[in-house]
């Protein structure tokens, strides 16, 4: 097994490919470091605001590139001679956003109907600066939350502290969906609530 590279300048993305089919982590490096943040920002350039608060960017660069050496080393992939590996990795990233698009919108998962917190978090925001009106809205609120069970109760508080859906799902030990569903079921309970 070969894990000599040829220098940066030399090494066309053809012999890349066919080191790293022989073996070459290398090689495989070399091909991640010159097409990871081309691969981001096309992902970041197509993901909608409402879809990039589900899936970061680096989701789809490591699904891509995962999807691509898994492939290539069985030898689906082959560069033509004087060619990029951008056309190839291109197309798999394009499926890859176009499939986590179509998984989050799809029925109950559909991120177009979470709001992501934001009138909840305003909310508590301006209560920090409340006059003594809204003294009492902080109360209603941290009654409305107390009649939520406890784990549920955590991950509201977390949101409210600005963590992050991702933050959230890693500090509870749930899935970020299972965190999207409970904020989405606790606003739909604050509206009756405070209705």
């Amino acid at each position: 097994m070969s894990t000599l590279l040829i220098s940066d300048d030399e090494a066309s993305d053809r012999s890349l490919v066919h080191q790293f089919q022989e073996g070459s982590q290398a090689a495989a490096t070399e091909l991640y470091l010159r097409y990871a943040n081309r691969v981001r920002a096309l992902a970041q350039a197509r993901c909608s605001t409402e879809l990039a608060a589900r899936l970061d960017a680096d989701d789809i660069v490591q699904s891509v590139f995962r999807c691509f050496f898994q492939a290539a080393r069985r030898g689906y992939y082959d560069v033509p001679a004087g060619e990029e590996l951008w056309g190839i990795l291109l197309v798999i990233a394009l499926n890859k956003i176009r499939d986590a698009r179509a998984f989050h919108t799809a029925a109950k998962r559909d991120v177009r109907l979470t709001s992501g917190g934001k009138d909840l978090e305003q909310a508590m925001e301006h209560l920090e600066h409340a006059d003594a009106s809204q003294a009492f809205l902080r109360i209603a609120i941290q009654e409305a939350l107390e009649m939520l069970p406890a784990k549920h109760r955590r991950i509201v508080e977390l949101r409210i502290d600005g963590f992050e859906i991702a933050q959230i799902a890693q500090e509870t030990g749930r899935s970020r969906r299972s965190v999207e569903r409970v904020l989405q079921e606790t606003r739909k309970k604050l509206d009756t609530y405070f209705s």
